[in-house]
């Protein structure tokens, strides 16, 4: 069961209480993401038109312009823009929460909500962070490799597999891309559904978000090693399997949020 933790201030308005959630709750949180995603079976034409194609633009970007090394952070990479992606999967969890009809239109609808600016600041944040994950992608390989460009994915891989370089540029790539994945879920796990349903400003969503992480940091690492897992097998049959995981993720964190914070 979640406990919650009161905070009291002298301000006008309480900050939002943050309850203390556990494995169980990630559960219900996944299962009713599931239920939003069945019930709204029109979202698999929708995403289905989104992420697969989004992540096949970005490895063909990096194949023409012969960056085969970039491929990989910049599908990966792709995660870290996921909350922002997500907005409309909010609203329609919230529409089906407070028992109205939904469609995939409702995800088209959130663009009219009063706090789409926020949401737009905070997007923009993560757009900065994926750009700055990107060039610290390019600088591990310029330290693995510092005299060499790779000509085919194919002389690339023979390397990252059978040379000390390859594997520990593998190794310091994927420590920094936790880091970095660490930062987002730790801003916006809670950050974007709480500007959505209550207006609350980006400070104050953000600020939001931290509490909660401290709050339940072993909770919260499984629930990123759940989002990470599920990505990577969305990722798997050429992207198309993100057209299911993403949504249900997307709707998930709706539940979650509302698991994480008390109501007003």
């Amino acid at each position: 069961m979640a406990h919650s933790i009161a905070h009291h201030g002298a301000g006008a308005q309480a900050p939002p209480a943050i309850r203390r959630i556990g494995l169980a709750d990630l559960r219900e949180a996944l299962s009713r993401g599931v239920d939003d995603f069945l019930a709204t079976p029109t979202q698999l034409v929708f995403l289905a038109l989104i992420y697969p194609v989004v992540g096949l633009l970005a490895a063909r970007l990096a194949w023409g312009g012969n960056a085969f090394h970039l491929i990989y952070p910049l599908v990966m990479g792709f995660a870290l823009l996921g909350p922002v992606g997500a907005i409309g999967l909010y609203e329609i969890s919230r529409r089906r929460e407070a028992g109205e009809a939904t469609s995939w239109l409702d995800a088209i609808k959130v663009l009219r909500s009063p706090a789409i600016l926020s949401v737009l600041a905070l997007g923009m944040v993560l757009v900065g962070i994926f750009v700055a994950w990107l060039l610290v992608a390019q600088a591990i390989y310029d330290a693995a490799f510092p005299a060499m460009r790779h000509a085919s994915l194919g002389a690339l891989l023979r390397d990252v597999i059978d040379t000390p370089e390859g594997r520990w540029m593998i190794l310091a790539g994927n420590a920094v891309g936790l880091v970095f994945a660490a930062v987002v879920l730790a801003i916006s796990v809670v950050a974007f559904p709480l500007m959505l349903d209550r207006q609350a400003g980006v400070g104050e969503a953000v600020a939001t978000s931290l509490r909660a992480v401290m709050a339940n940091p072993g909770t919260m690492l499984a629930w990123g090693l759940m989002v990470l897992a599920g990505f990577v097998l969305g990722c798997l049959p050429l992207f198309v399997g993100l057209a299911v995981v993403m949504p249900i993720l997307g709707h998930a964190t709706w539940h979650l949020y509302r698991r994480l914070l008390e109501a007003p």
